[in-house]
């Protein structure tokens, strides 16, 4: 059919924006300025949205998925820009939840969990437990940054994801804004899976493909992880949608399960040839039990080197790794 002035992606786009204000008035901000730095992350890609919304409440989330949906516009949503792999850049409406839902809901010390918005900045969860010797296990070097939203989006793992695993092994239940405009509880155990219709029965016929295609090593992140699906698993719908990058549906609060903070933690160096010795070292350290283990080639320290001076870095043993 030929295309008209009114069904125009142009118009289109005019006429869910009018819709989209009329609901939700000053949250929605599609300015230039907003425009362009909501269209790039720490990615090499950028797409520079029709409209960026800060809802201050799930209803405003609820609307505004229920708008876009009604008008075919995608919808991307956004933690804290901060991930090389879960890109947060889409060609329509940005959700952005840093600015207003971001509260730390509760902490429970007795069962050691959190309940979050999405908002949340990771060191922010980290400090609100301290006084309570938790913290969040995985801990990617954006910490003071990427938010748990973000995190569980790309399944993020960080250093202490050695000794506290990935998001998907910290996460108890998810509120989550299916795309169908259903608001869902994803958690684990006996009828979790009941949440979704049909998601039971096609486990139950695919066990075979889950058991041996999905989950073949330890550090699998963003992706499709239907092994927590499974009965042995735990049937975790939880764990099964962290790390599907909003292509499942919107996170809107998360109970998140707290670890306890290791009392005296020590940093050892150990320096050599390059990093291909240090990699072969590894199974020699693992029996050790370390809390985290990181690699830094002498390149990247070279580059702080040039740009800082040797005071920029500090005194690090001989060798071309550590």
């Amino acid at each position: 059919m030929a295309s008209t002035a009114t069904d125009s992606p142009k118009a289109s786009g005019k006429a869910f924006l009018d819709d989209l204000r009329m609901r939700l008035g000053a949250l929605v901000d599609d300015s230039s300025l907003t425009r362009a730095l909501h269209s790039t992350d720490a990615s090499n890609y950028r797409v520079v949205p029709l409209a960026v919304l800060v809802p201050k409440s799930r209803d405003d989330v609820v609307a505004a998925v229920r708008i876009a949906r009604a008008h075919g516009i995608a919808v991307t949503v956004r933690g804290g820009g901060t991930s090389c792999a879960g890109n947060a850049v889409g060609p329509g409406l940005v959700i952005d939840f840093s600015r207003f839902m971001n509260r730390i809901l509760s902490i429970d010390p007795e069962s050691s969990t959190a309940v979050v918005e999405p908002g949340v900045v990771l060191s922010t969860l980290q400090n609100a437990a301290l006084p309570f010797g938790l913290r969040f296990g995985p801990d990617p070097s954006t910490a003071t940054r990427c938010t748990i939203g973000g995190m569980i989006g790309n399944n993020a793992c960080g250093p202490h994801g050695l000794s506290y695993g990935r998001t998907a092994d910290n996460v108890v239940s998810l509120t989550w804004l299916t795309g169908r405009g259903e608001i869902i509880t994803a958690g684990s155990g006996a009828g979790a899976l009941e949440a979704v219709p049909g998601l039971d029965a096609f486990v139950s016929e695919n066990l075979a493909v889950l058991r041996t295609e999905f989950g073949r090593f330890g550090r699998q992140i963003s992706g499709y992880s239907l092994e927590h699906l499974l009965p042995e698993n735990g049937r975790n719908l939880a764990a099964a949608l962290t790390g599907t990058e909003g292509s499942c549906g919107i996170l809107l609060e998360a109970t998140v399960r707290l670890v306890p903070r290791a009392s005296a933690p020590a940093l050892a160096v150990l320096g050599y040839s390059d990093m291909a010795a240090a990699a072969d070292d590894v199974p020699n350290l693992l029996p050790l039990h370390p809390l985290a283990l990181e690699g830094l080639d002498a390149q990247l320290v070279d580059v702080v080197r040039r740009a800082h001076g040797g005071a920029g870095v500090p005194a690090l043993p001989a060798g071309g790794g550590w």
